[in-house]
């Protein structure tokens, strides 16, 4: 007789007994430890997240990457407080996401967090200005009272972002690179700690996406804040110190950058690539590596003195 597969509220607590608490690190923006999302509907369960572990340290420009389906949506829209985790941890600047009310919940996407749409027609108001879009989140916040700080703040961050020319502009009469920008500006409006963005490029030209890029290195170089993006563009996820690959509802693997000065003087940029370790000591190893051993089902594990060696299954 076959076994049932586990109820929602198994998985939830399966979960949740395999979340230990560790040591809270100070200079993390975004700490998410064993965090899962499992969707029901017409009884079935799919778990999007996976026990996916995560950490982004405050000040950092990381890109989010992954095959359709991997989960890396999901993650993001729980990172902006738009979606609610099923079970682990996830914590944002302090905000800890699985206990918020819905009014802590509505503070925190107001002045936490910064979220950019790839539809560049949802991001703004089509019957206000550029000015007044990023003067609204303000508004928002503080009704009436300082006006004056709201003015200088839009002032800020057209000339930031490189479009004071577009302030009396309405959305229709921008490019969608400029709406991009001007909604760049929205997000940043309340100097959230964190800014994340779906896509962002996603229906922009190349050129135009380079852009927008460059306009997301100026916020994290100049303003110092934290900038996470999902992208399937290579060179955004190839221009950022650290992109983090998510498959199957898990972080599998990153890739880290550093640029090296010789004694000529000349940067060159290395980069290494790195499987990630979850705390049961499980791994994912690249799907390339995989196919160019043609290892599957289960592999030879040797322990050396300073490394594991893995090796194709070749018992018959």
């Amino acid at each position: 007789m076959s076994t049932p597969p586990p109820s929602l509220d198994e998985l939830r607590a399966r979960a949740l007994a395999a979340t230990a608490p560790r040591a809270t690190r100070t200079d993390l923006a975004i700490s998410c430890e064993r965090l899962v999302r499992i969707f029901s509907t017409d009884g079935i369960e799919v778990q999007a997240l996976q026990g996916l572990d995560l950490t982004v340290d405050r000040g950092d420009l990381v890109a989010l990457v992954g095959a359709s389906g991997s989960g890396k949506s999901t993650l993001l829209n729980i990172l902006a407080g738009l979606d609610t985790p099923t079970a682990g941890t996830a914590t944002v600047a302090g905000s800890d996401l699985l206990t918020m009310t819905p009014k802590d919940r509505l503070r925190y996407r107001r002045d936490t967090v910064g979220f950019i749409r790839q539809q560049t027609a949802r991001n703004l108001l089509p019957f206000l200005t550029a000015a007044q879009n990023i003067a609204l989140p303000m508004q928002l916040r503080s009704g009436h009272r300082a006006a004056r700080h709201r003015r200088t703040r839009v002032t800020e961050l057209l000339d930031a972002l490189d479009i004071t020319p577009l302030a009396d502009r309405r959305p229709t009469e921008l490019s969608g690179g400029q709406q991009q920008r001007v909604a760049i500006a929205v997000a940043l409006a309340n100097d959230p700690a964190v800014l994340l963005g779906d896509e962002p490029t996603g229906e922009l030209d190349s050129d135009t996406a380079t852009g927008i890029f460059e306009a997301f290195r100026t916020v994290n170089r100049e303003l110092g804040t934290t900038v996470v993006l999902v992208t399937h563009d290579p060179m955004v996820a190839g221009e950022v110190r650290r992109t983090v690959a998510i498959r199957d509802g898990r972080t599998s693997s990153e890739v880290l950058r550093r640029t090296v000065t010789d004694e000529h003087g000349h940067e060159t940029v290395t980069e290494r690539e790195y499987v990630m370790l979850d705390r049961t000591g499980r791994i994912q190893l690249p799907a390339k590596f995989l196919t160019a051993l043609g290892m599957e089902h289960r592999v030879a594990a040797d322990l050396a003195t300073d490394h594991i060696a893995l090796h194709p299954d070749n018992t018959d």
